[in-house]
């Protein structure tokens, strides 16, 4: 059998990590500005990490949702405490696809709507319902071709009123960082916008942390920085470091009915400790406030950059999620710091370099990567 070839791959196999450097198998070290797409939080192979996955799995790897899990009840409690919504419910899942799906149909129950309002160049996911509301007609399948969402320029605050205003809208889902759409920010005043209209309009409001949530904008949700407080928030990538888990984190609006959602997997004893490892790191080294610091000295670091370097057309992010737009496509711009500077980057659209390492990323490691960045585009 071979695999489903659906990746283009880098002729690269990483075999080792450690912090913010990765190592193939031939020894070659790699700086890690892409953290395995916005996954690893906390750093690779983190010691506290490891011991609390090795513990777990020593004294019980699974058992189903049809039992306690006292791990759930712990990450709930501290979850809600360090991300200031303690007063929210917290349903757990096994990726950011499946965080989005369930975040949908609890909006469409709640409501007994079906209409889904979402920006232009949004993704998120791409499981049935995830997938309608993601701006990429290339990814989404026929029989997920429904009908439901309408897709409206982030920022816009007038056309997604007017929408709202036709009726029928369940939810109105943003990420307030765009990841795959370019590391495009939404305005306080758009969100705080939207998140009046859907009051008025009896919509739900949903946003998108998986990939800007988690610490990595400087602060542990995105749109905390923009003055909102929505009805459902949705988490994945960061939340484990790497061990498949999402959830969604949700208002005391919604009223849990038995047999609404389920998962077999979703919340099992290893993913839970991993998730509970990732928070004490958090937490015990102040990764939040590092990621705001050292993310604001990466871009003002290549800020100067884009006077000597033209093909830097500008640079935008919050945090540690960061995008570089070049005049030039970003293929062999990431291939050359690839090969040629071992260090690994995101990319987004044809022409944005996308940066989201580990979230102990340091102020050295902005330096180093400064230096490699114009030596690469210097090349051009």
């Amino acid at each position: 059998m071979k695999l489903f070839d659906v990746y283009p791959l880098f002729d690269i196999n990483i075999v080792k990590g450690n912090g913010c450097s990765v190592w193939d198998d031939k020894g070659q070290e790699y700086l890690d500005l892409y953290g395995g797409h916005a996954v690893v939080s906390i750093g690779h192979t983190h010691r506290r990490y490891v011991e609390a996955l090795w513990g777990q799995l020593s004294t019980l790897g699974f058992y189903s949702n049809s039992v306690i899990n006292r791990l759930q009840s712990r990450l709930a409690d501290r979850l809600g405490r360090l991300s200031g919504y303690g007063d929210y419910q917290l349903f757990l899942v096994n990726s950011g696809a499946e965080a989005n799906e369930n975040a949908l149909k609890l909006a469409s129950f709640k409501t007994g709507r079906t209409r889904v309002l979402s920006a232009a160049r949004a993704f998120h996911g791409r499981t049935s319902l995830a997938v309608e509301v993601t701006d990429n007609p290339k990814i989404i399948a026929p029989v997920n071709a429904n009908g439901h969402t309408t897709y409206l320029p982030l920022n816009d605050l007038a056309a997604w009123e007017a929408e709202l205003a036709k009726g029928g809208v369940c939810a109105c889902i943003i990420e307030c960082i765009q990841g795959v759409g370019g590391i495009r920010l939404a305005t306080a005043e758009f969100a705080r916008g939207l998140a009046s209209a859907c009051k008025r309009h009896g919509a739900v409001l949903v946003c998108d942390e998986i990939q800007c949530g988690y610490g990595r904008s400087g602060r542990f949700f995105a749109h905390q920085w923009l003055g909102i407080r929505p009805d459902l928030v949705t988490v994945a990538k960061g939340i484990a470091n790497g061990f498949p888990m999402g959830a969604v984190l949700i208002s005391p609006d919604f009223k849990p009915e038995y047999g609404q959602l389920g998962t077999t997997f979703g919340g099992n004893h290893l993913a839970c400790a991993a998730a509970l490892a990732v928070l004490d790191v958090m937490e015990g080294e102040h990764l939040v406030d590092n990621a705001r610091e050292v993310g604001g000295y990466l871009l003002d670091r290549i800020g100067q950059l884009k006077s000597e370097c033209p093909h830097i057309a500008d640079v935008r992010g919050r945090g540690l999620m960061i995008g570089i737009e070049l005049d030039i496509p970003h293929k062999e711009v990431r291939s050359r710091l690839l090969y040629g500077e071992h260090v690994f980057t995101g990319c987004a659209s044809t022409n944005i370099l996308r940066l989201l390492p580990p979230l102990c990323f340091t102020k050295q490691m902005a330096d180093v990567f400064v230096e490699k960045l114009r030596a690469t585009l210097k090349s051009f």
